[in-house]
């Protein structure tokens, strides 16, 4: 038998794989994972006291927006590298787009405050805290999206499981919005972004070993 009548045979029983299947996959753990990290934030911190508030604040919604546009961004990315084709990734600089954007809301707050006060704008009153929380609540999701590439083939297992955390820690983020009160945009560039990153590194650190197929 030749090479090619092996791969013939190998590939005869192979059923196609279903439209947008990985799509629902993904979906689904992210889903379930998300459950779990609301549960998470209402069990163990609770919702913010001024919530009524907080929904017509436009820094409740700089922080969302930020929070989601990172996270859908590296939910597209996940996705791409689940596949065993992933090829390159011509289109991740896009990314950066949320953060740029974050980062000059943060200036015009700066240039409007006096400078004695940007330490206080920076720290907020849970710097200490807010890295390590974001990354506890990506947790769920990240585990979520784990089961979901059980059913995939990917390839670039270092960067599938960091996308996958840059995913899960950026919806942790979304999710630790509920509870924290925080409102200046360089907190949330320096201190969301930073327990995000750790969410993404640990993805890539441990995803080689989990994701394997």
């Amino acid at each position: 038998m030749d090479m090619e009548q092996l791969i013939d045979r190998l590939a005869a029983d192979v059923k196609p794989v279903p439209r947008h299947s990985i799509a629902r996959w993904i979906a689904l753990g992210l889903g379930l994972g998300a459950i779990g990290s609301i549960a998470t934030v209402l069990l163990a911190f609770g919702m913010r006291q001024d919530w009524s508030v907080a929904l017509v604040s436009y820094h409740f919604w700089v922080k969302w927006l930020y929070t989601l546009s990172l996270g859908l961004g590296a939910i597209l990315v996940t996705a791409r590298l689940a596949r065993p084709d992933a090829g390159r990734l011509r289109h991740i600089w896009l990314l950066g787009i949320p953060v740029a954007l974050l980062a000059t809301i943060g200036l015009v707050e700066m240039s409007r405050t006096a400078p004695g006060d940007w330490l206080a704008m920076w720290l907020g009153g849970s710097w200490r805290d807010c890295p390590r929380n974001v990354l506890l609540l990506s947790m769920p999701m990240f585990v979520g999206l784990l089961w979901a590439f059980r059913h995939f083939a990917p390839t670039n297992l270092h960067a599938a499981g960091a996308a996958a955390g840059l995913a899960s820690g950026a919806f942790g983020a979304a999710v630790y919005c509920i509870h924290c009160p925080e409102v200046s945009a360089i907190f949330v560039l320096t201190w969301y972004t930073l327990g995000i990153a750790l969410a993404s590194a640990l993805g890539a650190l441990i995803g080689p070993r989990l994701m394997r197929w």
